[in-house]
Protein backbone atom coordinates (compact mmCIF):
# COMPACT_ATOMS: atom_id res chain seq x y z
CA UNK A 1 0.00 0.00 0.00
CA UNK A 2 1.12 3.40 -0.81
CA UNK A 3 2.23 5.77 2.00
CA UNK A 4 -0.31 8.93 2.34
CA UNK A 5 1.51 11.05 4.96
CA UNK A 6 5.51 10.65 5.07
CA UNK A 7 6.55 11.68 8.42
CA UNK A 8 10.27 12.44 9.94
CA UNK A 9 11.04 12.00 13.54
CA UNK A 10 12.06 15.36 15.10
CA UNK A 11 15.87 13.92 15.03
CA UNK A 12 15.58 14.17 11.49
CA UNK A 13 14.86 17.84 11.79
CA UNK A 14 17.85 19.67 9.70
CA UNK A 15 20.32 21.06 11.79
CA UNK A 16 21.46 23.76 9.37
CA UNK A 17 19.92 26.29 7.03
CA UNK A 18 21.37 26.03 3.36
CA UNK A 19 22.78 29.27 1.51
CA UNK A 20 22.48 29.41 -2.16
CA UNK A 21 23.92 32.52 -2.41
CA UNK A 22 27.28 29.97 -1.84
CA UNK A 23 26.72 28.42 -5.08
CA UNK A 24 25.14 30.78 -7.66
CA UNK A 25 27.55 30.93 -10.57
CA UNK A 26 27.39 34.58 -9.95
CA UNK A 27 27.12 37.03 -6.91
CA UNK A 28 23.97 38.13 -6.64
CA UNK A 29 23.81 42.17 -7.09
CA UNK A 30 24.39 43.84 -3.74
CA UNK A 31 21.94 46.16 -2.09
CA UNK A 32 22.43 50.06 -2.77
CA UNK A 33 22.60 53.01 -0.55
CA UNK A 34 19.66 55.08 -2.03
CA UNK A 35 22.00 58.05 -1.02
CA UNK A 36 25.37 56.95 -3.12
CA UNK A 37 23.93 53.90 -5.55
CA UNK A 38 26.70 52.16 -4.00
CA UNK A 39 26.53 48.50 -2.08
CA UNK A 40 25.26 49.50 1.61
CA UNK A 41 27.49 48.88 4.47
CA UNK A 42 26.59 46.59 7.01
CA UNK A 43 26.75 49.44 9.67
CA UNK A 44 23.92 51.33 7.82
CA UNK A 45 21.39 48.54 8.40
CA UNK A 46 22.44 48.36 12.10
CA UNK A 47 19.01 51.01 13.12
CA UNK A 48 17.02 48.35 12.17
CA UNK A 49 18.27 44.83 12.23
CA UNK A 50 20.67 43.04 15.02
CA UNK A 51 24.39 42.80 13.98
CA UNK A 52 23.33 39.13 13.66
CA UNK A 53 20.70 39.03 10.80
CA UNK A 54 22.74 41.27 9.27
CA UNK A 55 25.60 38.98 9.15
CA UNK A 56 23.55 36.34 7.58
CA UNK A 57 22.04 38.13 5.00
CA UNK A 58 25.54 39.26 3.35
CA UNK A 59 27.32 35.26 4.13
CA UNK A 60 28.52 33.32 1.97
CA UNK A 61 28.62 30.40 3.69
CA UNK A 62 26.96 27.30 2.21
CA UNK A 63 25.41 26.36 5.48
CA UNK A 64 24.65 28.15 8.72
CA UNK A 65 23.71 26.16 11.98
CA UNK A 66 20.59 26.57 13.64
CA UNK A 67 21.02 27.52 17.11
CA UNK A 68 19.72 24.52 19.60
CA UNK A 69 17.38 27.09 21.35
CA UNK A 70 15.40 27.90 17.63
CA UNK A 71 15.39 24.28 17.32
CA UNK A 72 13.81 23.59 20.71
CA UNK A 73 10.97 26.07 19.32
CA UNK A 74 10.59 24.31 16.17
CA UNK A 75 10.24 20.88 17.60
CA UNK A 76 6.69 22.22 18.27
CA UNK A 77 5.63 21.51 14.17
CA UNK A 78 8.83 20.67 12.81
CA UNK A 79 9.31 18.37 10.79
CA UNK A 80 6.01 18.86 9.15
CA UNK A 81 4.16 16.22 7.05
CA UNK A 82 4.79 15.44 3.26
CA UNK A 83 1.03 14.20 1.87
CA UNK A 84 0.75 12.38 -1.42
CA UNK A 85 -2.43 13.90 -2.64
CA UNK A 86 -4.14 10.37 -3.78
CA UNK A 87 -7.59 11.63 -3.65
CA UNK A 88 -6.72 14.76 -5.83
CA UNK A 89 -5.28 12.29 -8.88
CA UNK A 90 -7.99 9.94 -8.39
CA UNK A 91 -10.31 13.07 -9.19
CA UNK A 92 -7.73 14.36 -12.13
CA UNK A 93 -7.44 10.92 -13.29
CA UNK A 94 -3.67 11.47 -13.99
CA UNK A 95 -0.65 8.98 -14.08
CA UNK A 96 0.99 12.07 -12.29
CA UNK A 97 2.16 11.53 -8.48
CA UNK A 98 1.43 14.61 -6.25
CA UNK A 99 2.99 15.15 -3.21
CA UNK A 100 2.53 18.95 -1.05
CA UNK A 101 4.53 19.67 1.98
CA UNK A 102 2.01 20.98 4.35
CA UNK A 103 3.36 24.22 6.80
CA UNK A 104 -0.02 24.51 7.95
CA UNK A 105 0.43 22.76 11.17
CA UNK A 106 3.04 25.52 12.94
CA UNK A 107 1.11 27.23 15.28
CA UNK A 108 0.56 30.26 13.58
CA UNK A 109 -1.49 28.19 10.53
CA UNK A 110 1.68 28.52 7.87
CA UNK A 111 5.35 28.78 6.91
CA UNK A 112 6.02 31.68 8.29
CA UNK A 113 7.35 30.66 11.86
CA UNK A 114 10.19 28.93 10.06
CA UNK A 115 12.01 33.39 10.36
CA UNK A 116 9.64 34.38 12.64
CA UNK A 117 11.38 32.43 15.51
CA UNK A 118 14.76 33.06 14.01
CA UNK A 119 14.29 36.80 13.68
CA UNK A 120 12.29 36.83 17.25
CA UNK A 121 15.28 35.05 18.82
CA UNK A 122 18.47 36.94 17.55
CA UNK A 123 17.19 40.11 18.26
CA UNK A 124 16.34 38.71 22.18
CA UNK A 125 19.76 37.89 22.15
CA UNK A 126 20.96 41.54 21.22
CA UNK A 127 19.03 43.09 23.56
CA UNK A 128 16.13 44.43 21.23
CA UNK A 129 12.99 45.23 23.53
CA UNK A 130 10.04 45.87 20.61
CA UNK A 131 9.99 44.28 16.72
CA UNK A 132 7.31 46.57 14.29
CA UNK A 133 6.52 44.83 10.91
CA UNK A 134 3.93 44.87 8.19
CA UNK A 135 1.40 41.79 7.14
CA UNK A 136 -0.64 41.46 4.40
CA UNK A 137 -2.99 38.58 4.62
CA UNK A 138 -1.69 38.33 8.49
CA UNK A 139 0.44 35.34 8.09
CA UNK A 140 3.32 36.55 8.64
CA UNK A 141 1.93 39.13 11.73
CA UNK A 142 0.75 36.47 13.47
CA UNK A 143 3.91 34.21 13.34
CA UNK A 144 5.76 37.55 14.77
CA UNK A 145 3.01 37.94 17.30
CA UNK A 146 4.08 34.81 18.33
CA UNK A 147 7.69 34.08 18.51
CA UNK A 148 7.43 38.04 20.25
CA UNK A 149 5.48 35.94 22.68
CA UNK A 150 8.31 33.40 23.18
CA UNK A 151 11.00 35.78 23.59
CA UNK A 152 9.74 38.28 25.50
CA UNK A 153 9.31 41.19 22.97
CA UNK A 154 6.39 43.69 22.24
CA UNK A 155 5.46 43.44 18.66
CA UNK A 156 3.68 46.26 16.88
CA UNK A 157 1.98 45.02 13.31
CA UNK A 158 1.17 47.28 10.38
CA UNK A 159 -1.83 45.43 8.53
CA UNK A 160 -2.36 45.97 5.17
CA UNK A 161 -5.95 47.95 5.12
CA UNK A 162 -7.70 45.54 2.83
CA UNK A 163 -7.24 42.45 4.71
CA UNK A 164 -7.44 44.01 7.95
CA UNK A 165 -11.02 44.12 7.19
CA UNK A 166 -11.39 41.38 4.96
CA UNK A 167 -9.65 38.70 7.37
CA UNK A 168 -10.56 39.96 10.96
CA UNK A 169 -9.78 36.76 13.19
CA UNK A 170 -6.19 37.07 11.92
CA UNK A 171 -6.44 40.32 14.20
CA UNK A 172 -8.15 38.18 17.14
CA UNK A 173 -4.81 35.82 16.60
CA UNK A 174 -2.08 38.97 16.76
CA UNK A 175 -3.83 39.84 19.86
CA UNK A 176 -3.98 36.49 21.57
CA UNK A 177 -0.50 35.99 21.20
CA UNK A 178 0.28 39.41 22.38
CA UNK A 179 0.78 41.53 19.02
CA UNK A 180 -0.82 45.47 18.64
CA UNK A 181 -1.96 45.61 15.43
CA UNK A 182 -2.92 48.59 12.90
CA UNK A 183 -4.50 49.11 9.56
CA UNK A 184 -1.84 50.20 7.47
CA UNK A 185 -1.77 53.18 6.07
CA UNK A 186 -2.31 54.30 10.02
CA UNK A 187 -2.30 57.47 11.42
CA UNK A 188 0.36 56.41 14.05
CA UNK A 189 3.59 57.18 11.50
CA UNK A 190 3.76 60.59 9.63
CA UNK A 191 3.94 58.11 6.30
CA UNK A 192 1.01 56.63 7.71
CA UNK A 193 -0.87 59.85 7.91
CA UNK A 194 0.70 61.46 4.84
CA UNK A 195 -1.03 58.66 3.02
CA UNK A 196 -4.42 58.67 4.70
CA UNK A 197 -4.76 62.52 3.78
CA UNK A 198 -3.57 61.93 -0.16
CA UNK A 199 -5.76 58.80 -0.62
CA UNK A 200 -8.64 58.52 2.56
CA UNK A 201 -9.92 55.49 0.12
CA UNK A 202 -6.65 53.72 -0.36
CA UNK A 203 -6.80 49.39 0.37
CA UNK A 204 -3.12 50.04 1.15
CA UNK A 205 -0.28 47.65 0.59
CA UNK A 206 2.55 45.71 1.40
CA UNK A 207 5.06 48.27 0.59
CA UNK A 208 2.96 51.15 2.39
CA UNK A 209 3.21 49.11 5.63
CA UNK A 210 6.83 48.48 5.05
CA UNK A 211 7.23 51.72 4.95
CA UNK A 212 5.13 52.71 8.18
CA UNK A 213 7.05 49.70 10.19
CA UNK A 214 10.77 50.96 9.21
CA UNK A 215 9.70 54.51 10.58
CA UNK A 216 8.02 53.34 13.43
CA UNK A 217 11.70 50.96 14.24
CA UNK A 218 13.82 53.80 13.79
CA UNK A 219 12.19 56.28 16.00
CA UNK A 220 12.66 54.07 18.82
CA UNK A 221 16.15 53.09 20.40
CA UNK A 222 14.60 49.91 21.64
CA UNK A 223 12.84 48.86 18.63
CA UNK A 224 14.11 46.62 15.62
CA UNK A 225 12.23 45.93 12.21
CA UNK A 226 11.50 42.63 11.06
CA UNK A 227 10.71 41.49 7.53
CA UNK A 228 8.37 37.91 6.86
CA UNK A 229 9.73 37.54 2.67
CA UNK A 230 12.14 39.04 0.70
CA UNK A 231 15.38 39.54 2.59
CA UNK A 232 18.51 36.62 1.64
CA UNK A 233 18.17 35.81 5.45
CA UNK A 234 14.63 35.45 5.63
CA UNK A 235 14.66 33.04 2.57
CA UNK A 236 17.38 31.13 4.46
CA UNK A 237 15.54 30.27 7.46
CA UNK A 238 12.72 28.80 4.93
CA UNK A 239 15.21 26.45 3.49
CA UNK A 240 14.37 24.05 6.68
CA UNK A 241 11.65 23.18 4.36
CA UNK A 242 12.98 21.61 1.07
CA UNK A 243 15.87 20.17 3.39
CA UNK A 244 12.77 17.93 4.77
CA UNK A 245 11.14 17.44 1.56
CA UNK A 246 14.20 15.15 0.35
CA UNK A 247 14.56 13.15 3.09
CA UNK A 248 10.99 12.42 3.39
CA UNK A 249 10.72 11.78 -0.41
CA UNK A 250 14.03 9.63 -0.39
CA UNK A 251 11.38 7.61 2.08
CA UNK A 252 9.59 6.60 -0.81
CA UNK A 253 12.38 6.40 -3.85
CA UNK A 254 10.82 9.63 -5.67
CA UNK A 255 12.42 12.80 -6.74
CA UNK A 256 10.36 15.75 -8.20
CA UNK A 257 10.14 16.61 -11.56
CA UNK A 258 8.52 20.23 -11.36
CA UNK A 259 8.91 21.52 -7.53
CA UNK A 260 6.06 24.52 -7.37
CA UNK A 261 5.43 27.11 -4.87
CA UNK A 262 3.63 30.85 -4.65
CA UNK A 263 5.24 33.55 -4.98
CA UNK A 264 4.79 37.13 -3.47
CA UNK A 265 8.18 37.91 -1.57
CA UNK A 266 9.60 34.61 -2.28
CA UNK A 267 10.57 33.27 1.12
CA UNK A 268 8.05 29.99 0.84
CA UNK A 269 8.89 29.35 -2.78
CA UNK A 270 12.68 29.73 -2.03
CA UNK A 271 12.14 27.67 1.01
CA UNK A 272 10.70 24.38 -0.94
CA UNK A 273 12.55 25.38 -4.40
CA UNK A 274 16.56 25.99 -3.26
CA UNK A 275 17.23 22.57 -2.59
CA UNK A 276 16.27 21.45 -5.92
CA UNK A 277 18.36 24.21 -7.22
CA UNK A 278 21.64 23.21 -5.50
CA UNK A 279 21.07 19.52 -7.01
CA UNK A 280 20.31 21.72 -10.51
CA UNK A 281 24.21 23.65 -10.04
CA UNK A 282 25.42 20.38 -9.04
CA UNK A 283 24.29 18.89 -12.01
CA UNK A 284 23.00 16.49 -9.99
CA UNK A 285 18.93 16.65 -11.24
CA UNK A 286 17.02 18.69 -13.22
CA UNK A 287 13.84 19.48 -11.30
CA UNK A 288 12.00 22.52 -12.52
CA UNK A 289 11.24 25.05 -9.88
CA UNK A 290 7.86 27.21 -10.47
CA UNK A 291 7.04 30.48 -8.70
CA UNK A 292 3.02 31.19 -9.12
CA UNK A 293 2.06 34.95 -8.51
CA UNK A 294 -1.34 36.52 -8.80
CA UNK A 295 -2.19 38.21 -12.21
CA UNK A 296 -3.36 41.54 -10.39
CA UNK A 297 0.84 41.19 -9.07
CA UNK A 298 2.36 40.27 -11.67
CA UNK A 299 6.03 41.33 -10.88
CA UNK A 300 7.70 38.40 -12.31
CA UNK A 301 5.66 37.85 -15.10
CA UNK A 302 5.33 41.69 -16.16
CA UNK A 303 7.58 43.49 -13.64
CA UNK A 304 11.11 44.77 -14.92
CA UNK A 305 14.48 43.26 -13.65
CA UNK A 306 16.23 46.60 -12.04
CA UNK A 307 16.59 48.07 -8.87
CA UNK A 308 14.24 49.54 -6.55
CA UNK A 309 13.29 50.54 -2.92
CA UNK A 310 11.18 47.57 -0.99
CA UNK A 311 9.10 50.37 0.34
CA UNK A 312 6.40 52.81 -0.93
CA UNK A 313 8.49 55.76 1.08
CA UNK A 314 11.85 55.03 -0.45
CA UNK A 315 12.80 54.32 3.14
CA UNK A 316 14.89 51.27 2.39
CA UNK A 317 17.71 50.00 0.92
CA UNK A 318 17.57 49.45 -3.29
CA UNK A 319 17.55 45.72 -4.00
CA UNK A 320 18.02 44.49 -7.65
CA UNK A 321 14.57 42.26 -8.51
CA UNK A 322 11.95 42.13 -10.71
CA UNK A 323 9.18 44.98 -9.67
CA UNK A 324 5.98 46.51 -11.16
CA UNK A 325 7.29 49.60 -8.75
CA UNK A 326 7.23 50.43 -5.20
CA UNK A 327 4.26 53.28 -6.02
CA UNK A 328 2.09 50.56 -7.28
CA UNK A 329 -1.11 49.86 -5.06
CA UNK A 330 -2.22 46.16 -6.21
CA UNK A 331 -6.10 45.49 -6.25
CA UNK A 332 -7.32 44.32 -2.91
CA UNK A 333 -7.62 40.43 -4.02
CA UNK A 334 -7.77 37.71 -1.19
CA UNK A 335 -4.63 36.30 -1.47
CA UNK A 336 -3.36 39.20 0.86
CA UNK A 337 0.10 37.86 1.15
CA UNK A 338 0.93 37.94 -2.19
CA UNK A 339 0.22 41.86 -2.92
CA UNK A 340 3.77 43.04 -3.01
CA UNK A 341 5.22 45.08 -5.59
CA UNK A 342 8.72 43.35 -6.31
CA UNK A 343 10.37 39.99 -5.29
CA UNK A 344 13.64 38.42 -3.60
CA UNK A 345 16.77 39.08 -5.09
CA UNK A 346 17.60 35.61 -4.51
CA UNK A 347 14.40 34.44 -6.45
CA UNK A 348 14.73 37.42 -9.06
CA UNK A 349 18.47 36.20 -9.90
CA UNK A 350 17.24 32.95 -9.98
CA UNK A 351 14.25 33.36 -12.73
CA UNK A 352 16.61 36.06 -14.90
CA UNK A 353 18.82 33.05 -15.42
CA UNK A 354 16.64 30.50 -16.40
CA UNK A 355 17.31 28.65 -13.38
CA UNK A 356 13.48 28.88 -12.56
CA UNK A 357 10.25 29.65 -13.97
CA UNK A 358 7.19 31.64 -13.43
CA UNK A 359 3.77 31.74 -14.19
CA UNK A 360 0.33 33.95 -12.75
CA UNK A 361 -3.09 33.04 -12.48
CA UNK A 362 -6.32 35.13 -12.50
CA UNK A 363 -8.27 34.73 -8.46
CA UNK A 364 -11.02 32.99 -9.89
CA UNK A 365 -8.99 30.26 -11.57
CA UNK A 366 -7.04 29.94 -8.17
CA UNK A 367 -10.26 29.55 -5.82
CA UNK A 368 -11.29 26.83 -8.09
CA UNK A 369 -8.40 24.70 -7.14
CA UNK A 370 -8.55 25.36 -3.85
CA UNK A 371 -12.15 24.30 -3.58
CA UNK A 372 -11.18 21.34 -5.61
CA UNK A 373 -8.22 20.58 -3.28
CA UNK A 374 -10.37 21.11 -0.46
CA UNK A 375 -13.09 18.59 -1.10
CA UNK A 376 -10.67 15.58 -2.11
CA UNK A 377 -7.73 16.62 0.30
CA UNK A 378 -9.77 17.81 3.38
CA UNK A 379 -7.49 20.88 3.90
CA UNK A 380 -8.64 24.43 3.71
CA UNK A 381 -5.80 25.83 1.82
CA UNK A 382 -4.98 29.70 2.00
CA UNK A 383 -5.77 31.57 -1.04
CA UNK A 384 -2.04 32.66 -1.24
CA UNK A 385 -0.91 28.78 -1.37
CA UNK A 386 -3.88 27.90 -3.69
CA UNK A 387 -2.17 29.59 -6.29
CA UNK A 388 0.49 27.23 -6.31
CA UNK A 389 -2.19 24.18 -6.05
CA UNK A 390 -3.45 25.78 -9.30
CA UNK A 391 -0.09 25.31 -10.64
CA UNK A 392 -0.21 21.55 -9.17
CA UNK A 393 -3.37 20.72 -10.90
CA UNK A 394 -2.41 21.97 -14.59
CA UNK A 395 0.86 19.87 -14.60
CA UNK A 396 -1.09 17.39 -13.44
CA UNK A 397 -3.71 17.58 -16.25
CA UNK A 398 -0.81 18.47 -18.83
CA UNK A 399 0.47 14.95 -17.23
CA UNK A 400 -2.56 13.17 -18.08
CA UNK A 401 -2.65 14.89 -21.82
CA UNK A 402 0.78 13.59 -22.61
CA UNK A 403 0.66 10.05 -20.16
CA UNK A 404 4.07 11.07 -18.65
CA UNK A 405 4.33 9.37 -14.63
CA UNK A 406 5.89 12.28 -13.58
CA UNK A 407 6.60 13.49 -10.05
CA UNK A 408 5.17 17.11 -8.86
CA UNK A 409 6.06 18.46 -5.52
CA UNK A 410 4.55 21.56 -3.97
CA UNK A 411 4.41 24.05 -1.00
CA UNK A 412 1.10 24.25 0.80
CA UNK A 413 2.32 27.14 2.78
CA UNK A 414 -0.60 27.87 4.82
CA UNK A 415 -4.07 26.83 6.18
CA UNK A 416 -7.39 28.89 5.20
CA UNK A 417 -9.20 28.69 8.04
CA UNK A 418 -8.95 32.10 8.89
CA UNK A 419 -9.99 33.10 4.90
CA UNK A 420 -13.50 31.95 5.25
CA UNK A 421 -14.96 35.60 3.72
CA UNK A 422 -12.49 35.03 0.67
CA UNK A 423 -14.58 31.81 0.32
CA UNK A 424 -18.04 33.06 0.68
CA UNK A 425 -17.51 35.72 -1.61
CA UNK A 426 -16.36 32.76 -4.19
CA UNK A 427 -19.29 30.67 -3.50
CA UNK A 428 -21.82 33.57 -3.56
CA UNK A 429 -20.26 34.80 -7.59
CA UNK A 430 -18.21 38.14 -5.66
CA UNK A 431 -14.76 37.82 -6.62
CA UNK A 432 -13.76 39.70 -9.35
Amino acid sequence: MEQTKIILDENEMPKKWYNVLSDLPSPIDPPLDPRTWQPISPDALEPIFPKALIRQEMSSDRYIDIPEEILDVYRLWRPSPLFRAHQLEKVLKTPAKIYYKYEGVSPAGSHKTNTSIAQAYYNMKEGTERLTTETGAGQWGSALSLACNYFDLECKVYMVRSSFYQKPYRKSLMTLWGGNVVPSPSPDTEFGRKILQEQPDTPGSLGIAISEAVEDAIAHDNTKYSLGSVLNHVVLHQTVIGAECKKQLEQVEEYPDVVIGCCGGGSNLGGIGLEFIKDRLEGKNNARVVAVEPSACPSLTKGEYRYDFGDTAEMTPLLKMYTLGHKHVPPAIHAGGLRYHGDSPIISKLCAEGLMEAVSYDQKEVFDAAVQFARTEGIVPAPESSHAIRCAVDEALAAKQTGEEKVILFNLSGHGHFDMTSYDKYFSGELD
